[in-house]
């Protein structure tokens, strides 16, 4: 089969189209043709040599595929059948043709949504879900701040606050992806180029800041998250795109607020947690991206890629131009 490969760490003009084994399901996995893949900051990460994967997972790029049930290992207990449209949340090895997957972490692709719209899913919104629901305990009513909100899980996380009946606000780079932060349901966008996003929070909420924050950037922004977050306030780390040292009194201010810090990293997470959020998420999110559903969830695609232009897909990302998920489409 082929796979998207980089044979040392580098920049994108190390990817290219391998031609690779074909991955047999092992007991209780299934074998899924890969129809789609989409595109994360981690497989970025991974390209420099930055991200290994996880002991024992594939070392292809990749953390989510959407396609079809194409093989059923030993062990499996019938829940899926060859031809099942489905989708998955990987520890690696999505852009490829084929990829083996634990039954328990598969999710049915919902009616009427085709597999590029599938693909841009798992990473994100399950990203999104756990912070939120797992890690943050979001409440009805609770303001919520989303950086990057016009990235995969900054979408996703802005219409899931909405569903949880809560208040969210982003931050933002462009006024063209704060424009579709609002169409996407966000209550307040402010863009952390021009203008202080703490002040603008603090000023939209009346002082009183905000509940939870959802923070992938890191060092640089701590004192303007710790200047704008509530008393009792839970700060989320899920990344650092800005690094990890910080320079200042952080404890101190932590503790005027009584606030807390959590971090997260999806992909490191076992097998049988990650099968926990996917049983929530299954049952209580995936129904409302069918046709008819009140709210109705929609997965935002920025733009696709066919897998042998894998590098360009990934200068794309580093651009940081994308609002949405970039999708990868596999060859057949």
């Amino acid at each position: 089969m082929f796979a998207a490969y980089f044979d040392c760490p580098g920049g994108p003009e190390n990817l290219y189209m391998k031609e690779v084994m074909k991955p047999d399901p092992g007991e209780g996995e299934v074998l899924v043709k890969v129809s789609a893949s989409a595109l994360n900051r981690a497989d970025l990460l991974q390209r420099r040599g930055k991200y290994p994967p996880p002991k024992g997972a594939s070392d292809i790029l990749g953390l989510e595929a959407a396609g079809s049930v194409a093989g059923l290992g030993p062990g499996c207990s019938g829940r899926w059948k060859i031809g099942d449209a489905v989708m998955a949340l990987l520890s690696g090895g999505g852009q490829a043709q084929f990829v083996t997957v634990p039954e328990g972490l598969l999710m049915p692709i919902p009616k009427d949504m085709t597999s590029i719209q599938a693909a841009a899913i798992p990473e994100a919104w399950l990203t999104a879900f756990q912070l939120l629901h797992f890690v943050g305990k979001v409440q009805e009513g609770e303001r919520v701040l989303i950086h990057a909100g016009a990235s995969g899980v900054g979408m996703a996380a802005i219409q899931l606050v909405r569903l949880a009946k809560a208040i969210p606000i982003v931050t933002a780079g462009t006024q063209e992806k704060l424009e579709a932060t609002a169409n996407a349901g966000a209550a307040a966008g402010f863009n952390y180029k021009n203008e202080d996003f703490s002040e603008k929070v603090l000023e939209f909420t009346q002082g009183s800041g905000v509940d939870i924050i959802l923070d992938c950037v890191g060092a640089s922004y701590w004192e303007k998250n710790l200047n704008c977050l509530s008393t009792d306030g839970r700060w989320i780390i899920y990344g650092l795109l800005s690094g990890g040292e910080v320079h200042g009194d952080l404890l101190a201010r932590l503790l005027s607020k009584r606030a807390s810090i959590h971090t997260s990293l999806l992909r490191s997470r076992d097998k049988e947690a990650s099968s926990g959020y996917l049983q929530a998420f299954t049952e209580e999110v995936l129904p409302h991206f069918s046709a008819g559903a009140s709210p109705r969830l929609q997965p935002l695609v920025d733009s696709v890629y066919p897998l042998h232009a894998i590098a360009e897909a990934h200068r794309a990302m580093e651009e940081n131009k994308n609002i949405g998920k970039i999708v990868i489409e596999i060859p057949v």
